[in-house]
């Protein structure tokens, strides 16, 4: 019988000279792997470099994110379990916060953040450190306001300056100065009105021509018989008010002229906030001005003979056509 030794737990019994060539042979291989350990490859680089050798840029941004150490413990984990989801919530409880090698953690340099400081800080600290006070924002003081130059802001949807400083005791004289009673016009249905150009004149005598405007907040909205458009009053580099400019319109060769009267009405409007003939809208100065200054006529219309009534100024009646005075019309 063929001497023969039992080989690695196999039942088959190989003979002495083949065990002693398969011995010699391993000799010059390396030790077999664990079935997890095949795939790896030896860490040529870690035995190339020193002990002392810190990670690279690379290695860093790995690390600070924890990835690494997460991925490690999933697959050992997995090797033992054999269930993903298992392992997955185990691990991610373990990980809230990122990992960094000793030694590393002061050479990260944290990524470029906004200014989240307080708008004003002490320069003194009590550990020696001072900190740069944050320049005071914009707007905050009336020197400020006032020095601002009015070519910096957006007045399409500024509000700049609004309330920030009062007008002068001139200025406030030449606004609130009583209305003279021969400005006030009257229009055939009763209301009293002031002259747009009074108001440019008041403006004018108050802040000088080229110390106002009148600033457009938007586009002309033209309706089928009726245009509309926005505009804000600015005085002196500040925002005064704004209002709402309306005019009608018959036909499209008079849209150019009712856009022109949009911007006049939106003035007279403005102008109401300033205290200019703020008298106008006042009931009691209305009934006492109709009463003395006032009078009701009867016309008739000279085509379809409808009559109606129309106001007029006292001592000054004129009926234009195509209305005429109607026989035994007049009353007061």
């Amino acid at each position: 019988m063929i001497e023969g030794v039992e080989v690695m737990g196999y039942s088959r019994r190989l003979p002495t000279e083949i065990f002693n060539n398969l011995t010699k042979a391993s000799t010059l291989t390396t030790t077999p792997k664990e079935p997890h350990q095949m795939d790896k490859k030896p860490d040529t680089h870690a035995q190339e470099q020193p002990e002392d050798d810190e990670p690279d840029e690379w290695d860093k941004r790995i690390f600070s994110t924890g990835c690494a150490e997460e991925n490690a413990k999933l697959t050992d984990c997995y090797f033992d379990k054999k269930d993903w989801r298992a392992c997955t919530a185990e691990t991610s409880d373990g990980m809230r916060r990122s990992f960094v090698f000793p030694g590393v953690r002061d050479g990260i340099s944290p990524p470029p953040r906004r200014n989240s400081l307080p708008l004003y800080l002490s320069t003194s600290s009590s550990t020696g450190h001072t900190v740069a006070a944050a320049v005071p924002p914009r707007w905050t003081t009336e020197l400020e306001a006032d020095s601002a130059s009015a070519a910096d802001v957006n007045w399409a949807s500024s509000f700049h300056g609004v309330a920030t400083k009062p007008v002068t005791e001139e200025q406030f004289q030449v606004l609130m100065r009583p209305l003279p009673e021969s400005d006030i016009e009257v229009k055939p249905d009763g209301v009293i009105y002031l002259p747009e150009i009074k108001y440019r004149r008041r403006l004018n005598e108050a802040f000088g021509p080229m110390g106002w405007g009148l600033i457009p907040k938007g586009d002309a909205v033209v309706g089928q018989s009726i245009v509309t458009r926005e505009y804000a009053l600015i005085v002196n580099g500040r925002f005064v008010s704004q209002a709402q400019g309306e005019n009608p319109f018959f036909s499209p060769d008079q849209l150019p002229s009712a856009v022109e009267g949009c911007k006049s009405n939106a003035l007279m409007r403005c102008c109401k906030d300033l205290g200019i003939g703020s008298e106008l809208w006042d009931p009691k100065y209305v009934r006492h001005f109709r009463k003395n200054n006032m009078e009701e006529v009867w016309v008739e219309h000279a085509i379809s003979k409808k009559k109606r009534t129309f106001w007029y100024r006292k001592g000054a009646v004129d009926v234009a056509y195509p209305y005429k005075i109607a026989v035994n019309s007049r009353s007061t």
